[in-house]
């Protein structure tokens, strides 16, 4: 029990009077739209080049709204002695954004960027079933994520790109060392055939 009688009423009206003293600010909405936090989440937009139908997205949604068909197409071996390779292509991939709890839960298990969040909000439908989004509006919704914030200049080298940096040294490095190689094969070679083209012309003086 607090010892002030009243103390959390008079926190109370302090908060009213401070809130009444301050300027109504009206927003113009929809005339002006409003300026959203940079990680909003608004709904999530599909970058389907690159989705390989992996399934992880709809196996790991808790509300089961995600909805993907697909068929195998064969592609014929660019070598003759190879064999045909299948692959998977996307037919459908809808989203019921009316079971959509927004946990970002398919955008962080996706190992392609197929998923992505966008800041747009403006998807009402008069019809609930009209909620359940197609491809075709999810990839409209692309062109409205945002671009990636600026990587802070004083953090740690993302490990991928360290050892792709480390992996093209080692290519370069082979490369410089394989011509460097031929270089001397070649040197050798042409010494040699000074050398047996000078012993030839020194035998046939001699017979001479």
């Amino acid at each position: 029990m607090s010892p002030f009688p009243g103390r959390g009423l008079a926190k109370g009206l302090a908060v009213t009077l401070r809130t009444m003293t301050k300027r109504t600010v009206t927003a113009q909405y929809p005339d002006v739209q409003p300026e959203l936090p940079p990680r909003s989440r608004g709904v999530i937009a599909l970058l389907e080049e690159n989705c390989t139908v992996c399934m992880l997205c709809a196996r790991e949604c808790p509300d089961w709204c995600i909805y993907i068909d697909s068929h195998k197409e064969t592609l014929p071996a660019a070598d003759p002695n190879a064999r045909a390779r299948t692959r998977n292509v996307l037919d459908r991939f809808a989203i019921d954004f009316s079971l959509c709890m927004y946990c970002g839960i398919c955008i962080e298990v996706c190992p392609f960027d197929a998923l992505f969040w966008s800041p747009e909000f403006e998807y009402a439908e008069e019809d609930i079933l009209d909620l359940t989004h197609e491809r075709d509006r999810l990839r409209e919704w692309m062109w409205t994520v945002p671009a990636p914030p600026a990587l802070d200049p004083a953090a740690e080298e993302p490990k991928e790109i360290a050892a792709a940096r480390k992996a093209a040294d080692k290519a370069v490095a082979a490369a410089a060392a394989a011509a460097a190689a031929a270089a001397e094969a070649s040197a050798a070679s042409g010494a040699s055939e000074a050398s047996e083209a000078s012993a030839a012309s020194a035998e046939q003086e001699g017979d001479a």
